[in-house]
């Protein structure tokens, strides 16, 4: 589909993914000396033939694009970068954390074992079905090249986009160093995968995590609140009007959830992610790419009843939680 201005001088740019969330947002902003370039899709033929699509739509020659500007270092979002960063000669600019964990993540050198296997084993992934997501994460890690060269970003930097002067707010717990991206002239938001409308953003403990992603995510959403947000536009789905409800809402779907990975567990009595996953979701219908998410968001749910002392985590070759009555 054609660019679609959702903003003054904001065009979307609907990339395909080849998933059952199957597009991604990204974003060309229109500013006086260029263009700027938010997320850039995971790269595939059909992702190349859409950037190109939109910059002839909009008549942007790919020297005009005068910076990349990335949210988080997942592959929807990050895994074009370095394309476009060859076919325009832009910097691409990125949060030291994601950096971080993009090269951890996709720049795993050959022959390296991928972390992922021994990261699900050790919750209880029986081996063939762990192997299976180890695949599924091979297909994207080739999604992500070539890798761009990025430069620093720091949260509080004031990022000129759009004819605006965006400041960078660190959103974490869909990824660590996730940056969202602010005008409060416009009372615009750049929001990324923190707050999505219809579906709720992953939160999962992967093998790069820091401890507790989803306790860092209810914490983010609790000060994001208050910001005056008359539009968000998200890295999927439609765009978000109704700022402090849909927040509501994310909080309560965690509330509903974290109800009822502790149920699970107490069934139980004692049980690893894995078992809580099946319990949990509809986890034979799901692809390995799916089951992949399933275990990880499980894994951050009972991490943060355990912080929160509802849950014990028992050590051993697989870890195991347990109810602890409180």
């Amino acid at each position: 589909m054609p660019p679609v201005e959702v903003a003054r001088d904001v065009f979307l740019v609907t990339l395909p993914l080849p998933f059952a969330l199957n597009s991604v947002n990204c974003y060309l902003l229109r500013d006086p000396d260029g263009w700027t370039v938010l997320d850039a899709g995971l790269h595939t033929a059909a992702g190349e033939a859409a950037w190109r699509s939109a910059l002839a739509e909009l008549g942007v020659a790919p020297r005009a694009i005068r910076q990349i500007v990335l949210t988080h270092h997942h592959p929807d979002h990050y895994g074009m970068a370095g394309w476009l960063q060859e076919l325009s000669g832009a910097p691409v600019l990125l949060a030291p954390r994601e950096i971080e964990q993009a090269r951890a993540t996709w720049g795993l050198p050959p022959g390296e074992g991928d972390p992922m296997l021994p990261h699900f084993r050790a919750h209880g992934t029986p081996a063939a079905v762990a192997a299976g997501m180890a695949v599924e994460v091979a297909r994207l890690r080739e999604a992500t090249r070539p890798h761009p060269e990025p430069t620093p970003l720091a949260a509080g930097a004031v990022v000129p986009m759009g004819g605006r002067g965006f400041t960078a707010i660190h959103a974490p717990g869909h990824s660590d160093g996730q940056l969202l991206f602010y005008d409060p002239e416009d009372r615009l938001l750049l929001c990324g995968d923190h707050v999505l409308v219809k579906i709720t953003p992953h939160i999962g403990l992967w093998p790069t995590s820091e401890p507790d992603p989803l306790g860092r995510f209810l914490a983010s959403l609790a000060d994001l609140v208050a910001l005056d947000v008359r539009l968000a536009l998200p890295g999927h789905r439609a765009p978000i009007t109704a700022w402090a409800a849909r927040i509501a809402e994310l909080r309560h779907h965690h509330d509903l959830r974290l109800a009822a990975m502790a149920a699970a567990v107490a069934g139980f009595g004692e049980a690893s992610a894995f078992e809580v996953a099946r319990a949990v979701f509809p986890f034979e219908r799901f692809t390995p790419h799916e089951q992949r998410f399933a275990v990880a968001e499980t894994i951050a749910h009972l991490e943060r009843l355990a912080f929160a002392g509802a849950l014990a985590r028992v050590e051993g070759e697989v870890a195991r939680y347990r109810s602890t009555g409180r």
